[in-house]
């Protein structure tokens, strides 16, 4: 592992996954990783076509820092462990627009003033598939990479059937599940973590006040409190089972050193459960 990054900085992220990047493929065009981040960001900040700045307050700009950082991560830690089938330059170039985009569903068009984009919960997956359509459209992008960007976004849903996500090949399925897997782990590894759950319930409470009262928006949580109580078995009970089992553990790749070393984002994760098991005993 490298040193923390302040993932509420995205030049940070930005220069580390550069790095990366340039030392898996060493003849790629080095301006690739900053010009991405550049769309993110734009996008983010409100400076793409007809959208507002993100106003959501738990799916912001570092919450896809968070996981954009530990996808990085893990597929430099499978390139490494020269695993089959391999990443290519291409593959980790449309994964990484995938998770940068990934809760671009999230935005606001311009003379959409009610609420937060919080309100978009239940469809923000769709809504970020769109939005990267465009986007990657309007850039060159073809079809194909398109489909391929938009199945990997697909991995992100809460109750995705996987196994229906129409994946060009094998590889591509796996930096989909690289891409899943961190969208997790990213978020629940962080620091501030515990610290952020009573905004989550607020975005949730308000996609279901927006769905007039779909109860399927806040998970069947009653209020901030009961969501806190019921983390460490959302941990147990689904996060885990699905990054080892429906994700086919792409998470081991964050070992280090593979395959049996520490894994430092599995490890922050236990810290913070710990923490709200104690402040709920």
């Amino acid at each position: 592992m490298s040193p923390p990054v302040d993932t509420r900085d995205p030049t940070a992220v930005e220069t580390l996954v550069a790095a990366i990047y340039q030392e898996l493929f060493p003849q790629a065009n080095r301006a690739f990783v900053r010009e991405v981040f550049q769309w993110a960001v734009d996008c983010f900040e409100g400076r793409y076509a007809e959208y507002q700045a993100i106003d959501a307050r738990y799916h912001d700009l570092e919450h896809t820092m968070q996981g954009t950082l530990c996808m990085a991560r893990l597929l430099a830690g499978r390139h490494h462990c020269q695993v089959q089938p391999r990443i290519d330059q291409r593959l980790f170039e449309l994964g990484l627009l995938g998770i940068l985009l990934h809760d671009t569903g999230y935005l606001k068009v311009r003379g959409d003033n009610t609420g937060t984009g919080a309100k978009y919960t239940l469809i923000h997956v769709h809504r970020s598939c769109d939005f990267a359509g465009r986007l990657l459209q309007e850039r060159g992008y073809p079809d194909a990479d398109i489909a391929s960007v938009q199945n990997m976004i697909r991995c992100t849903g809460v109750n995705v059937d996987l196994g229906r996500i129409p994946f060009a090949n094998e590889a591509t399925k796996l930096v989909g599940f690289s891409l899943g897997t961190a969208d997790l782990l990213g978020q629940m590894a962080a620091v501030d973590y515990v610290d952020k759950l009573p905004v989550l319930y607020s975005e949730f409470a308000e996609s279901a006040r927006y769905n007039e009262g779909d109860m399927a928006s806040v998970g069947l949580f009653s209020s901030a409190e009961d969501l806190i109580s019921k983390t460490p078995g959302f941990w147990q009970y689904y996060v885990f089972p699905k990054i080892e089992k429906d994700l086919q553990s792409v998470y081991k790749y964050l070992n280090d050193p593979w395959p049996g070393g520490p894994n430092w984002y599995l490890e922050q994760v236990g810290k913070n459960v710990e923490r709200l098991k104690k402040q709920l005993s």
